[in-house]
C-alpha cells in the first residue's frame, strides 16, 4: 500500500436515536462513543463513535435531513442509499466483535472468505445491521 495522504475521515449514520445508537456502538461493536452528554444536553447537533484514531461514525439524527440543504437532495440521503460501510480488524478483534454481537443477540450474516478489500482478499467477513438498518461488512486480512 502507498501511503497518498487521503484518510477516511468519517461516515455518517441516520439514526433514530442517537445516544441509543452510540450506546449499541459502544456495547455491541466495541467503539468509544464520544460526545454523546453534550448531545444530551443540547449542546452540540449529533454524537460519534471512534473507529480508530483517524475515523469516526457520525451518528446523526433523522430530524437533522431537512437541514441538510448544502447540497441539492441532501435532504433524501436519509432513507439509506449507502449499501455497506466496511470496518476492517486484526484478527482477534474480529473474532471478539463477533462474539459481543451474538451475546447482544444482533442478526449476523454466515462467515465469507476470501472477499476482495482494499487491502486484497480478506481470509473472512461478515454482515450485520444496527438498530436502524445501517449494514456493516465486519473483515480481517492475514
Amino acid at each position: 500500500m502507498t501511503d497518498n495522504g487521503t484518510r477516511l475521515d468519517h461516515v455518517v449514520l441516520w439514526v433514530s436515536d442517537p445516544a441509543a445508537s452510540a450506546g449499541f456502538y459502544e456495547q455491541a461493536v466495541g467503539l468509544e462513543p464520544l460526545r454523546v452528554a453534550e448531545f444530551t444536553a443540547g449542546t452540540v447537533s449529533f454524537p460519534s463513535v471512534r473507529v480508530n484514531d483517524e475515523t469516526i461514525l457520525d451518528l446523526a439524527p433523522l430530524t437533522l435531513a431537512e437541514r441538510m440543504n448544502m447540497l441539492p437532495g441532501s435532504a433524501d440521503s436519509a432513507g439509506h442509499p449507502v449499501n455497506h460501510v466496511c470496518l476492517s480488524l486484526p484478527s482477534d478483534a474480529f473474532d471478539a466483535l463477533r462474539a459481543r454481537l451474538e451475546a447482544h443477540a444482533v442478526p449476523m450474516s454466515e462467515i465469507a472468505h476470501d472477499s476482495y478489500g482494499a487491502r486484497g482478499k480478506a481470509p473472512r467477513s461478515f454482515y450485520f445491521r444496527d438498530p436502524d438498518g445501517n449494514v456493516f461488512e465486519a473483515r480481517h486480512y492475514a
